[in-house]
């Protein structure tokens, strides 16, 4: 068993804080190649995973600490729906439909997600990322 508590969190922040991409994944797959991927994600201030898709997968965005803007955009990078997640505004998290642009914009130091989505772990394709200028 694996223990998701305040230790754990804090060494991940501490991992993100000192990243170039000012973020950091914790794993608990155990291979790329395993077939649910489940892992925290720790974000600081001035990352930003960009906008993206997964054409055959779901995803699922919880928010453990911090506060976080999770948008969604159609084909030509219009928004469609943002929302920010919270534990203190009691708004904790989404789950985004398989070929579903988006994007998550730290906005709060420290913030943890906990994201779980289909593996394998594929990278990106160049049109895998959806070129928006903000």
């Amino acid at each position: 068993m694996k223990i998701i508590d305040d230790q754990l969190i804090d060494g991940v922040v501490e991992q993100a804080r000192k990243s170039p991409r000012l973020r950091m994944n914790h794993n608990f797959h155990q291979s790329l190649d395993d077939k649910c991927h489940r892992f925290l994600n720790a974000l600081e201030v001035g990352t930003l995973i960009p906008v993206h898709h997964h054409p055959t997968k779901d995803e699922t965005i919880v928010i453990l600490r911090g506060k976080v803007r999770v948008s969604t955009y159609d084909d030509d990078g219009q928004v469609t729906a943002s929302v920010v997640l919270s534990t203190a505004a009691g708004v904790y998290g989404v789950d985004i439909p398989k070929n579903t642009w988006h994007d998550v914009e730290c906005l709060e130091t420290g913030s943890v997600l906990f994201e779980t989505k289909e593996g394998p772990f594929v990278e990106h394709e160049k049109d895998g990322i959806l070129e928006i200028r903000k």
